[in-house]
């Protein structure tokens, strides 16, 4: 609720009084504003002079004059009630684990750290909770993106640790030398470390996609020097089985060696580097996510090819120079005897059975590129954001009232599930909010701690209480994925059939058909068509002919609506620092009613005409809302998908359109979300 100063006019007083609408909207418009005398100068002293008018003692705003009768001054006090009231009409409701609440969305600027702004919030309301009252807590575990992105970044870490050792391992084995399983591994902290300095100095941050392209690139970080290393090896232990006065000065073996393999190294690094090229002409949201990680990728691996072809040799000629005591190492691992054996054995067959091993090759190719076409696709792999964002919404029209009380029991619902740890939810919206929702639409954060099951699991438990509400439709998400969908399409799901035409009944009675023939398929979940709807109007339509007559123009009967009915902000009152707006609208028993609307007076020069007198006033029905696109107006299905196979999924629902709906003339479907988005980049990418 959002406090103002409200003058509330008694048109039966103004009538009374030969007040018009005018008359109180210049004395109000001006009466709390402070006004400049300019300046006084004397003693050598300026002085600057106000006129102090603007006060917020509703007394005295009550005491401001309108005109003069005979005499006698009129006030707004004898036309009007001056209080303090609540903005209307409210437009949202908030509440954090079922009980009542103010929601505060806080955006960062976009060069911020999230993980250091939440700390510092985090401190700041620490700080505020010890000057509130004992009965008021601050929640701040509601939707906390720091939470996924630590998470996103212990995975990554989690996953460059572990293959880190499982490299260490494989390493060893098969090298079987402390030496040069070091000088391999010196080459993936380094090779790192110059790939974040690179990003650094390219202004980019790191992120979880750089650090997923930093993850990806581990293998082959230490291939190169793998590579280089082991023929260094390979050539110094060849060159120490020589005769001594045939063998060569360990430097020149060490370059002879690295040299051998210095092409190979850089060619393979090229080729691995054109295969991500492709990502840096993706456009649009796909771009600005896969981007960062195929630069992290490619720095990565240009790093690691520097450090294999300048400081790998430096190493190998200090620490592979001399041979350790017992000479082991004069001869290749076990491990590596033993699958050279099995690879002999394996390439003379082969050789002996080319045909054979051609023709399996072949099948193998062939099944391979039949199953690429076989295979699911979606846009982006599934994401665990630990959070949900779900939407309750039923028909428009309904009362903010009910809405709450559908909203509450969603909510009851939720936290009876053990996985859910809290909820945050607004019905609604703020009188500021940038994000526009119908007071018949609750949305629902819920974050959750997965114990004994699966998120799939847990959401189809959601998915079926949730279904029990009367009258409602549900569309889980996850705050951020449910976000890329709506700057996808608009729409807070996986896939959107937009449906265009032009009438608004008809489509509606359209989407519901479409809604009926796919619900069965496979895969979809969510399913709702967009809330366009008629709903209750009181239309207010001018006679023109009446208008003229009475000298009332256009301009004048629109003030005359729009302020005796909705209300003006006239002018700001001041409580401190604080500014409340304060408002003009009639008193609302004088508009509680069709009939008492239809009585309210519009001036007409020296004369007070009944509304109804120069207006139709009608109960009518009209849109809830009007959605466009190119100009043509559309209504969106929505849905999400179960299992991964988004183009699939879509196949199947554009297979049984079209054989289940016959669309009318000039009305025609096209399909959007992340399938839009998955077509685009698969084009690009294949």
């Amino acid at each position: 609720e959002i406090k103002e100063y409200q003058i509330l006019l008694n048109p039966e007083k103004m009538k009374h009084y030969d007040v018009s609408l005018d008359e109180v909207l210049n004395v109000v418009r001006e009466m709390n504003r402070n006004a400049s005398g300019g300046v006084l100068y004397e003693y050598g002293n300026e002085y600057i002079i106000r006129g102090i008018l603007s006060t917020n003692i509703l007394s005295e705003l009550g005491k401001a004059v309108v005109k003069t009768v005979d005499d006698v001054p009129l006030l707004i006090e004898n036309i009007a009630d001056v209080k303090i009231g609540n903005k209307a009409p409210k437009l949202g409701l908030a509440s954090n684990h079922g009980q009542a609440a103010v929601l505060i969305t806080i955006t960062k600027q976009p060069a911020t750290s999230t993980l250091e702004l939440t700390e510092k919030l985090d401190q700041s309301f620490v700080e505020l909770q010890k000057s509130l009252p004992a009965d008021v807590r601050i929640s701040t575990d509601i939707f906390r993106q720091a939470r996924f992105i630590e998470s996103s970044i212990g995975n990554v870490q989690k996953s460059l640790y572990e293959g880190g050792i499982f490299v260490i391992i494989v390493l060893f084995i098969f090298l079987m030398n402390v030496r040069t399983t070091l000088i391999s591994l010196i080459t993936i902290p380094l090779s790192l470390v110059i790939s974040i300095l690179t990003l650094h100095l390219m202004g980019l941050t790191i992120n979880t996609m750089s650090l997923g392209g930093m993850a990806i690139a581990i293998g082959s970080l230490v291939d190169d020097a793998i590579v280089d290393v082991e023929n260094v090896f390979k050539r110094l232990r060849e060159n120490r089985q020589k005769p001594k006065e045939e063998q060569n000065n360990v430097i020149h073996v060490v370059f002879e060696a690295s040299k051998e393999v210095r092409l190979p190294i850089l060619n393979s690094t090229l080729i691995i580097v054109t295969s991500f090229i492709p990502l840096f002409f993706l456009s649009g949201m796909e771009g600005r996510m896969l981007v960062p990680l195929g630069i992290a990728f490619i720095t990565a691996l240009f790093a690691s090819t520097i450090v294999a072809l300048t400081l790998t040799p430096v190493l190998c000629s200090y620490l592979l120079a001399k041979p350790r005591k017992n000479h082991a190492e004069e001869r290749e691992p076990y491990m590596v005897r033993q699958l050279k054996a099995i690879y002999a054995v394996t390439l003379s067959w082969t050789m002996e059975h080319k045909k054979y091993v051609l023709c399996g090759t072949g099948v193998v190719l062939v099944i391979t590129v039949v199953m690429f076409f076989w295979l699911g696709r979606s846009f982006l792999p599934p994401f665990n954001e630990g959070s949900f964002t779900i939407n309750v919404s039923t028909l428009p029209g309904i009362s903010l009232e009910e809405s709450d009380k559908i909203g509450r029991m969603a909510e009851d619902i939720l936290l009876s599930i053990p996985e859910i740890q809290t909820t945050g939810r607004k019905t609604g919206r703020a009188e500021l909010d940038e994000h526009v929702l119908g007071v018949n639409v609750s949305e629902i954060e819920s974050p959750f701690m997965l114990d004994k099951r699966s998120k799939e699991d847990m959401m189809a438990e959601i998915r079926e209480k949730l279904g029990a509400l009367p009258g409602a439709n549900i569309e889980i998400g996850q705050p951020i994925s449910h976000r890329i969908d709506a700057m996808l399409s608009g729409t807070r799901a996986n896939i959107a059939i937009k449906l265009f035409g032009t009438d608004l009944n008809r489509m509606f009675a359209l989407g519901n058909q479409i809604k009926t023939s796919i619900q069965n398929i496979e895969g979809i979940a969510d399913l709702n068509v967009e809330q366009q709807v008629e709903r209750p109007q009181l239309k207010i339509e001018p006679k023109r002919e009446l208008l003229a007559k009475y000298g009332i123009t256009l301009p004048e009967f629109a003030e005359t609506i729009s302020v005796m009915l909705a209300g003006e902000t006239v002018s700001q009152v001041y409580e401190g620092n604080t500014a409340f707006d304060l408002t003009l609208k009639v008193n609302d028993e004088s508009r509680e009613t069709i009939d008492r609307i239809k009585n309210l007076t519009i001036d007409a020069g020296k004369r007070k005409i009944p509304l109804e007198n120069v207006a139709t006033i009608i109960s009518s029905t009209g849109p809830n809302t009007i959605n466009r696109e190119n100009v043509v107006r559309k209504i969106v299905i929505s849905a999400n998908v179960e299992g991964g196979d988004l183009r699939g999924t879509v196949n199947a629902i554009r297979d049984k359109i079209d054989s289940d709906i016959e669309l009318p003339e000039g009305y025609y479907i096209e399909y959007g979300g992340q399938f839009e988005s998955e077509q685009a980049a698969s084009r690009i990418l294949l």
